[in-house]
């Protein structure tokens, strides 16, 4: 009897094990069933918020549902950064994550609120975009030689803005620094957007910003020098900085995350269908025209990516002089 009562035991437990097996496959295979988030810790306005932007409404049309962008901008992306990890790990919260927040951040801030390498699903990388030295429309430079001529005539007189400490701008503003050997002032922001507002205001006297194509072409910013190994295709006339005797390689890049420990399935799905929509003629032709090179890996490979830029980034970071808060 005992024998007969345990069998009958045992294939209850496992009649149990199968019905749950089954109803989770059922959840994830009906995902997504309501809107989805993609938050940007970022202000609105810059190079972060544009892509995330793009990626919603084909994202939308590909699963279905509403694909919202929420902005959660302060201290270079960790603010936004640390509430996300905080979000279910169940598809319906996404991060548009950046080499500032999710590789030079360990590096500049001794209280981080969250583990670059743990508390991250890697969904797929998008994108990068080189540094562009810009300037206001306004400006008396027309070079990248002016701005340094200037700089070593007049040490701690101009300034450069970013998106905040440890943005790609900060980071690139220091390479500059260090490079040229000049004495220029950091001006941090809560985002590309403002930073960017105040350079065409006049209130700021250059920037190395990934988002200021639209600016550029709208005649209210000139670009003096591009941070990148060869010119780029959107901006063919400006020069690089090695082409100006500063041999210095800046760009930011961007990818898609999920909270720790989401389903595989869920991640398998966005994967395919964000690498997919990169490959659209309409994503691919907005994003090279914001001067970016079009990405998009496996999930398997953008961790591996991820945990090489932590380590690169504590060289850039180190040698960029960039206070630890």
């Amino acid at each position: 009897m005992q024998i007969e009562r345990l069998f009958r035991l045992t294939r209850r437990q496992a009649l149990v094990g199968v019905a749950a097996a089954l109803g989770s496959s059922m959840v994830y295979a009906a995902f997504p069933d309501k809107p989805i988030k993609i938050l940007v810790p970022w202000a609105p306005g810059g190079a972060t918020d544009q892509i995330a932007r793009m990626l919603a409404q084909p994202l939308s049309r590909a699963l279905g549902v509403p694909v919202v962008v929420d902005n959660k901008a302060g201290a270079g992306g960790v603010i936004g950064t640390q509430q996300f990890v905080k979000e279910k790990a169940d598809g319906y919260s996404l991060l548009l994550a950046t080499s500032s927040t999710n590789a030079a951040a360990p590096h500049l801030y001794s209280k981080l609120g969250f583990d670059p390498s743990k508390d991250f699903t890697p969904v797929t990388t998008l994108c990068a975009i080189p540094n562009v030295l810009v300037v206001p429309a306004k400006s008396p430079w027309n070079s990248l030689s002016d701005v340094v001529k200037a700089a070593k005539q007049a040490p701690g007189r101009y300034t450069y803005g970013s998106a905040g400490i440890g943005g790609s701008q900060h980071l690139a503003g220091a390479q500059f620094k260090t490079e040229a050997s000049l004495d220029i002032q950091h001006i941090p922001y809560k985002g590309s957007g403002p930073a960017a507002s105040d350079l065409i205001a006049g209130h700021l006297d250059m920037m190395l910003d990934t988002g200021s194509l639209g600016s550029i072409r709208g005649g209210l910013l000139k670009a003096l020098a591009v941070a990148s190994e060869k010119r780029l295709a959107a901006l063919p006339n400006v020069q690089t900085f090695k082409e100006a005797g500063i041999p210095m390689i800046a760009s930011a890049w961007y990818g898609v995350m999920l909270p720790a420990n989401a389903p595989a399935e869920v991640v398998s799905r966005l994967n395919v269908e964000i690498n997919k929509i990169l490959k659209t003629p309409e994503i691919h032709s907005q994003l090279t025209a914001m001067g970016a090179e079009v990405w998009g890996s496996s999930s398997a490979q953008f961790s591996g990516f991820i945990e090489s830029e932590i380590k690169r980034y504590e060289v850039i970071v180190r040698e960029s002089g960039a206070p630890r808060e």
